[in-house]
Order: C-alpha cells, then structure tokens, then sequence
C-alpha cells in the first residue's frame, strides 16, 4: 500500500515515516512539502492514503483536499495537524480522520484501519458530498491522465464554451471542469464577468475602451487583443475598475 506523508516540517515527517515503519514495513511510503508538490506526486504515484496536513506554504492541505475531490478515483484522506481550528472544515472536506500532533501510534494505527476498510469507491462517493464553498488559491484538471495545476492569481481570464470553461493563462490555456457561474461565486472578490461568457481578474485589468464599432471592450494585462464587454456588464465593470 502506498501512503504519501504531506508536510512542510521534515521533522514532523520523519516522525511519521517511523510510525508507519513501526506498523508495517512493507508500506510503501512517499513525501511531499507542500500541496503543489503533493498534487504532482498522486497524479504520478496514486497513493491509496495521503496523510495531509493543513497548515502549509504555497497551498494548504484544505485546498489539496478540495482538488483531490475531481479524481475519479481519489485516495483517503487523513488530516494531521497541530491545530483544532480546522476539524469542522477537515470534516466537511470529507477527511477520512483528524489527528492532533504529536500523533500517537496508536491512533495512527486506528485512522489507517478506517481508510484501508474504504475502498475508492467509497471515497469517491464521499467526495461526491462535498459541497463546501472553499475559496481555492490554484484550479486544477486532469490533463491526460495527470493533474495539472494553476495558481488563480495568475489567470488573466476564464471563458465558457457551452459547458465547458478555459482558463487562459501565460502558460497557454486549460479547460477546467467547473462551470462560470461557480467559479464567479467561489472568486467575487478577484474576478468579474465582463460578458455571459467570460469572467475576467480584476488584478490584470488595464483598463476599458471601445471597439471599431463603438462598443466596449476591455484590455487585460498579457492579452493583445481587447475583450468584448457585454453592455449588460459595463456599468458593473466600469464601477469596479474606478475601485481598483
């Protein structure tokens, strides 16, 4: 069985590496320092338990959570932390257990027994449950057979095509699995839609003008050509950029 330890102490890794050790020597055990590291390794490796913990630079083990959710086959989920702040969002995350730090063994021993008595299936219809409105630092999708992940704050512009949406972002574009509309509620404060079909990032926004044919349009930073600006949208766009 393979077990990735997700952490960016090494000492708090190391500790769990010997417990593990200590249970069973023939787990085959896998490390990362951070979510994006973490999110690279089960894409490549598919661990069958990821034992994750919260508090991290770059991305934190809730947003890996929530990512993780889009695998059709996704691992079990175990939350170590030295925090009891998070148990309610861990929980709702649909973590398999939640361990306090400094974890005993004897209650790794018992979070392992419930996520080996859960088979994928039945993690997968877990995640099916999760409704949480987590607000995500990175979007994601799985790119033949592989995850492939992209920090928001880089996104210049999402557009949907039907059902489906495309991040455009300088390294190329990524269509993604989430709709407009959720994406506009999950990122209010950072995006904001422009037309029906696109949703644009206030933080690369240079500015509006019009078109040949006298309507507006928007200029993103990093995008030579303008964006049509619905004129539905233009009062709204207008404000928001006066408040920038």
């Amino acid at each position: 069985m393979k077990i990735l330890i997700v952490d960016d102490e090494m000492l708090a890794r190391e500790r769990l590496v010997s417990l593990l050790s200590e249970l069973d020597n023939h787990f085959s055990i896998l490390e990362a320092e951070h979510g994006v590291d973490a999110l690279t390794l089960i894409s490549k490796e598919s661990p069958e338990i990821v034992l994750l913990d919260i508090r991290m630079p770059i991305m934190d083990g809730l947003e890996v959570a929530h990512h993780l959710a889009g695998l059709e086959s996704p691992p079990a989920i175990i939350f170590t932390t030295a925090y009891q702040d998070y148990a309610l969002e861990a929980f709702d995350a649909q973590a398999i257990d939640y361990l306090m730090k400094p974890i005993r063994k004897e209650r790794l021993q018992q979070a392992l027994r419930k996520a080996r008595a859960l088979n994928r299936i039945n993690v997968s219809e877990l995640r099916d449950k999760d409704d949480s409105k987590y607000s995500r630092s990175h979007l994601s999708a799985t790119v033949q057979g592989n995850l492939q992940i992209i920090p928001v704050n880089q996104i210049h512009y999402l557009k949907a095509d039907q059902k489906y949406v495309t991040a455009i972002w300088p390294g190329g574009e990524l269509l993604i699995d989430d709709s407009l509309k959720s994406l506009e509620e999950e990122f209010a404060s950072r995006f904001i839609r422009v037309h029906r079909n696109a949703l644009v990032s206030l933080r690369h926004i240079q500015g509006m003008d019009k078109d040949e044919d006298g309507n507006p349009c928007i200029k993103l930073q990093g995008i030579e050509s303008p964006l049509p600006v619905s004129r539905r949208h233009a009062s709204n766009v207008r404000k928001a950029i006066r408040q920038l």
